[in-house]
């Protein structure tokens, strides 16, 4: 449906947006492909958020689960001010406790791969080449932080499985054919 050389979803998001229509739409919502299990409320949430919070851009973030592991590359972290605004997002444990940081245990965010956008910001966003931040991380979103724009993370209660890995898609598989009731067709 989109060029191949579109280097991200955001791009290819605004790909479409450009040259399909949504020239009416004040805001529009990005779920990521391997974010299939993200909850209605979550979207309606950022909706919300960018309706009467004034954002360009949103995303959610969740507490990091207890059976997940921080260090885990294929889950992404992100860092927020007191106003909810993103620091920074990394594939990489953030924030680093030095020296065990006596006595401080930091909440760690997990980032879940939803965004909402105005059109307008949106189209900006596409017109700006990736940057090196982007390139390294492999995230979209540090192309916006790079630029000096914010981010508002909305704080969700409840993590959503991702799916990055051959063994990530083959548990969400299994959650999906365990929560067919019994008689129902897919």
């Amino acid at each position: 449906m989109t060029s191949p050389a579109i280097p991200c979803g955001t791009d290819r998001v605004a790909e479409v947006v450009r040259n399909n229509g949504g020239a009416d739409a004040d805001v529009i919502v990005n779920v990521q492909g391997d974010e299939p299990e993200i909850e209605p409320a979550t979207i309606d949430g950022l909706i919300e958020r960018m309706e009467h919070g004034g954002e360009a851009m949103a995303t959610a973030a969740t507490p990091f689960p207890a059976d997940a592991d921080v260090a885990d590359p294929n889950l992404v972290k992100v860092v927020m001010d007191r106003q909810g605004r993103a620091l920074y997002f990394s594939r990489a444990a953030i924030p680093f406790r030095r020296d065990g940081a006596a006595g401080f245990s930091p909440t760690y965010y997990l980032h879940q791969g939803v965004y909402a956008y105005t059109r307008r910001f949106l189209l900006e966003f596409a017109a700006w080449e990736p940057t090196g931040l982007e390139r390294a991380e492999k995230l979209e979103q540090l192309r916006a932080l790079e630029h000096g724009r914010s981010i508002h993370v909305l704080l969700t209660r409840r993590a959503v499985h991702g799916i990055d890995t051959p063994q990530q898609y083959a548990e969400f598989v299994k959650r999906q054919v365990g929560s067919v009731p019994a008689g129902a067709t897919s």
